[in-house]
């Protein structure tokens, strides 16, 4: 039966490699009751749920049948997610998506009505902006320290993750690649400082059709890609500001970069793929003051407390669903744009929520 108070339960779909990270800090938040596991292969569910003392595991329609859980971690693909997903709503559980949120609007937006109409959450990564180092980039910039924010500039350039990942195929085919698979965390960023995106601007290419997996058991085999490796985009975003951004597996030069310009000064931002970090202000005469947040050991997973503890006080969380599908539509615009060689108008919109309180600690005990 659903709590109305105290520790929120708590099922994950998906045991996979970024599971063991979700596992890890789920397990070690006071606010939170890791209840299940489930995959397609219950072996691997239960080999997860033993390394991280997890009560349960078993099939995916066992999870849904349990009453205690009131969130369900959707891990799964990409490909899978709105499916999963929408089972879980159906059983009466709130979600945390894995990003992307779907792979088209149509998708996305049905997942979203669903939610609405069974009165559910939907909650989706990245989380990454809800760490010390996007937080403090943005209070910031909302004091005003480099004057008016008017441009940013964004890049992730690297090999690509077929060289360490185990299973790297999926991360080359339709709702991945380096827009949908690294793009969630810098667009998501830039719309918390900026607000939402109105028009995109975009050239793609891809390097190679076929890859190699470096490590693990298949090391050595061979997978094609389906989806471009190299996007650069140009966003103008609602409020009037632009920036510039590059997503790219095909740079033997690795090198992640977020800065945002203001009148008065420009801010050097932390990776937004991470969660803390050093942020640097530059003001004129080369003068700079590097700012260091608080010292921050969770990681992936901190939306999902964040998403429970908004769930018991009945407020909006900030990691929405809603939050998420304008993150899609840019990239799917993103997308559009590059393969009509034009500029496309993104139809959806967001209101960034607020920043949250400078002592929120995802390891306290609050419910």
């Amino acid at each position: 039966m659903r709590r109305s108070s105290g520790a929120v339960g708590v099922g994950v779909i998906g045991a996979g490699v970024i599971s063991s990270q979700y596992l890890r800090n789920l397990t070690a938040f006071p606010d939170l009751d890791v209840l299940f596991v489930a995959d397609i292969n219950e072996a691997r569910a239960r080999d997860r749920a033993a390394a991280f003392g997890v009560p349960r595991s078993g099939s995916v329609g066992e999870l849904l049948a349990h009453d205690g859980i009131e969130i369900v971690v959707n891990l799964t693909i990409p490909l899978a997610h709105v499916d999963v997903a929408l089972r879980a709503l159906a059983a009466g559980k709130h979600i945390w998506n894995e990003k992307p949120i779907a792979l088209d609007r149509k998708s996305g937006r049905e997942l979203l009505d669903a939610a609405r109409g069974a009165g559910l959450r939907v909650g989706t990564a990245p989380d990454t902006f809800l760490g010390p180092g996007i937080q403090t980039s943005r209070r910031l910039i909302e004091a005003g320290v480099i004057g008016t924010p008017l441009t940013a500039l964004t890049l992730m350039q690297g090999p690509g993750p077929e060289s360490w990942h185990p299973d790297p195929d999926f991360l080359y085919q339709d709702g991945a690649g380096p827009l949908f698979d690294i793009g969630p965390y810098y667009l998501t960023a830039l719309v918390q400082l900026f607000g939402p995106i109105s028009r995109v601007m975009a050239v793609g290419s891809q390097a190679k059709a076929v890859r190699t997996i470096g490590s693990g058991p298949r090391a050595g085999q061979q997978f094609q890609v389906t989806v471009p490796t190299h996007v650069s985009a140009i966003l103008e975003f609602a409020a009037g500001q632009t920036a510039q951004s590059m997503f790219t597996f095909d740079s033997m030069l690795r090198r992640k970069q977020f800065e945002v310009a203001g009148v008065e000064g420009t801010l050097a931002i932390p990776d937004p793929n991470t969660f803390t970090g050093e942020v640097v202000i530059h003001r004129s005469g080369g003068e700079t003051t590097t700012v260091l947040p608080v010292e921050f050991t969770s990681t992936r997973g901190i939306g999902v407390v964040e998403l429970a503890r908004a769930i018991r006080a009945g407020q909006a969380e900030r990691a929405s669903g809603e939050l998420a599908y304008h993150v899609l539509d840019v990239m799917i615009s993103t997308s559009e744009a590059s393969d009509r060689g034009a500029p496309v108008e993104v139809a959806s919109t967001v209101e960034p929520t607020p920043a949250l309180p400078e002592d929120w600690d995802p390891l306290a005990r609050t419910l």
